[in-house]
């Protein structure tokens, strides 16, 4: 009798301790769950905010370009008014050559002294061209033309859509700035090679994108 009690007792033990280990091992894979999906959840979050900003730069690129183009055709048209400042034409093929020769990556910018550069050339231009549309207020005959109006709206609707574009940029780029640095996104970035986005740092009054107010309206 003894034995059997005995028996019974080391069987309940080793059920106790085959027991606990399950529920140990139960344990340790629900946590080991719960990090994979925190990881998960934490990779696809600095995915998200990175393609965010990629699309959001895409947009302001899209904007400069439309106006870099507008500018051969602004040229030429207003070259048709007697006596135009030649001195204005050549500020904005100059400063339209700057923008060109200002290489940016194909996707997004990643050094900030490049972006600098960008975004000064391009602050440049937009200045050229408000003083050109100041100048071509004097030339009554040059307003007075259909191909002249038109591009003006252009060019007015280009510079809000710019401005507009900037904006959603710096935003979106602060939020996956922030991202990339808080804890615990910024050991996943580590990990996987997220790296901050420069912003836009130029001077205040590079940074102002020119009003254009032509009073066409």
């Amino acid at each position: 009798m003894k034995q059997r009690s005995e028996s019974f007792t080391s069987s309940s033990r080793r059920g106790a301790i085959g027991k606990g280990c399950l529920i140990g091992l139960g344990v340790v894979g629900a946590l080991v769950l719960v990090a994979v999906m925190l990881l998960w959840s934490g990779y696809n979050s600095l995915v998200g905010t990175q393609e965010d900003s990629r699309q959001k730069w895409a947009q302001v690129e899209n904007q400069y370009k439309r106006r870099f183009e507008l500018v051969p055709n602004l040229v030429e048209t207003v070259k048709g008014a007697a006596n135009f400042e030649q001195q204005t034409i050549t500020q904005v093929t100059e400063a339209r050559a700057s923008v060109g020769s200002v290489k940016m990556p194909s996707d997004l910018p990643t050094d900030q002294a490049q972006l600098d550069a960008y975004i000064k050339a391009q602050a440049q231009l937009g200045g050229a061209l408000s003083r050109l549309m100041v100048v071509a207020e004097q030339y009554p005959q040059l307003k007075a033309t259909e191909n002249f109006r038109t591009l003006q709206d252009q060019l007015e609707g280009t510079e809000n859509r710019i401005a507009v574009a900037r904006e959603d940029y710096t935003k979106a780029v602060a939020t996956y700035n922030k991202s990339v640095r808080s804890f615990p996104k910024n050991v996943l970035a580590g990990m996987f090679g997220f790296e901050t986005l420069p912003q836009f740092t130029a001077p205040a009054e590079e940074q102002v994108v020119p009003k254009v107010d032509f009073g066409t309206k």
